[in-house]
C-alpha cells in the first residue's frame, strides 16, 4: 500500500471506531498460485511431435504461414483437403524448437485426424 492509502485507511479507521462500527483488518499481499507445469506436461504423443521446422518444411514445402513469437513459432501448411497448424516450442535444454502441438482441418474448418493431414499434405 502506498503512504497515502495508509493516512486514508487510519482515517477511515478511527471514523469507524467513533462511531462504534467495526473496522475491518487492513488488507493483505495476495500470494500468487505456485507455478503450473509446463507446457510439456500437457504434450500427447502423435504425428509430427517432436519434430523441427527444417524437417516440417522438407516434409511438406515452405509454410503458408510462418508466425514467430518470442517463444512460440507456428506453421501453417494446407493444401486444397487439408491446413495443418503445427506449434513449435523451445525445448528446456534450448535448442531448435520443436512441435509439441498440432491441429489439423479441412479448409472449411471441421476437425480432421492429424495424420492423416499429414499424409495428404506428402502426397501433394
Amino acid at each position: 500500500m502506498t503512504r497515502l492509502h495508509l493516512v486514508l485507511a487510519a482515517a477511515l479507521s478511527s471514523t469507524l471506531a467513533a462511531c462504534g462500527g467495526v473496522v475491518p483488518p487492513p488488507a493483505t499481499q495476495i500470494s500468487r498460485p505456485p507455478a503450473g507445469p509446463p507446457a510439456s506436461a500437457f504434450t500427447r504423443p502423435g504425428p509430427l511431435i517432436g519434430t523441427d521446422a527444417r524437417h516440417l518444411i522438407q516434409m511438406f514445402g515452405q509454410p503458408r504461414l510462418d508466425i514467430r513469437e518470442s517463444t512460440m513459432r507456428k506453421l501453417q501448411f494446407a493444401n486444397g483437403r487439408c491446413v495443418l497448424d503445427a506449434y513449435l516450442y523451445v525445448p528446456p535444454q534450448g535448442r531448435e524448437p520443436l512441435v509439441t502441438h498440432v491441429d489439423a482441418r479441412t479448409p472449411t474448418g471441421t476437425d480432421v485426424d492429424p495424420a492423416s493431414c499429414s499424409a495428404a499434405l506428402q502426397a501433394k
